[in-house]
């Protein structure tokens, strides 16, 4: 068993908050410098900039998940990864016919760009990508599943788009083996009010929108070999 620095929850260019010095090398390579063994990209509501961070990765030595940061019809963020990028490509097409479309004004929200593993422009998104799925919380975990993947609560301790501040519990019905927190130093405040933490996996992120806001590692993951599949495992794995 090793322990891996992780951070697992990273948005780029492609997300509309997210700054456009979040290109696939940029974010990729500023993980390695912070020291992180294992990152996962989780663009807003699609994972088409994945392909490009991953190569990144694999040239560079760095693990590169392909995810998504869900937004349910709930309006609760929910973090979902998969093994392999065809899993989570066809994840986001999954949600890309079951989303609400508006179209993205750049001048408010930010462009929606996609790139390519060398940062070039290769598309953009025109349809806003923040607004909710029809996917509902409840569901969210298994239909993850269907794809291959894991599917957990993001930043459970804040006071918007997160299962507590909505629903105010975390269903055990839900399914879920893993809660991310944004400030882990609130673990035994929510612990106290909701037991149910004690029975999950529970993870710290980042959350980075910018370059500035991603985190030295200082958190790990222990793991029996350091791969995609066994970190999704390991999130997966009952407590």
């Amino acid at each position: 068993m090793g322990q891996y620095f992780y951070d697992l929850h990273l948005h780029s260019c492609l997300s509309p908050c997210g700054d456009m010095d979040m290109t696939p090398n940029n974010l990729v390579n500023m993980a390695k410098l912070l020291g992180m063994d294992v990152i996962a990209l989780t663009d807003h509501n699609t994972c088409l900039n994945c392909e490009a961070a991953m190569k990144v990765g694999e040239e560079i030595g760095l693990l590169v998940i392909p995810g998504m940061e869900l937004t349910t019809s709930e309006d609760i963020h929910a973090v979902c990864l998969f093994p392999t990028l065809e899993k989570a490509l066809a994840f986001s097409q999954y949600v890309d016919e079951n989303r609400i479309h508006i179209r993205n004004k750049a001048e408010i929200y930010g462009r929606q760009v996609i790139m390519n593993e060398n940062d070039e422009e290769i598309g953009e998104i025109e349809d806003l990508l923040l607004p909710g799925s029809f996917i509902g919380m409840y569901d969210a975990y298994r239909k993850a599943q269907e794809f291959g993947g894991i599917c957990y609560p993001a930043h459970i301790d804040r006071d918007s788009l997160s299962i507590l501040s909505v629903l105010g519990e975390i269903d055990p019905w839900c399914g879920f083996r893993t809660a991310e927190l944004a400030d882990i130093s609130r673990l035994p405040e929510l612990r106290e009010k909701h037991p149910i933490l004690d029975c999950m996996n529970i993870i710290t992120c980042s959350d980075a929108h910018y370059l500035e806001n991603m985190r030295d590692a200082q958190n790990t993951l222990t793991l029996p070999e350091l791969t995609r599949e066994a970190v999704i495992a390991y999130l997966d794995t009952e407590k």
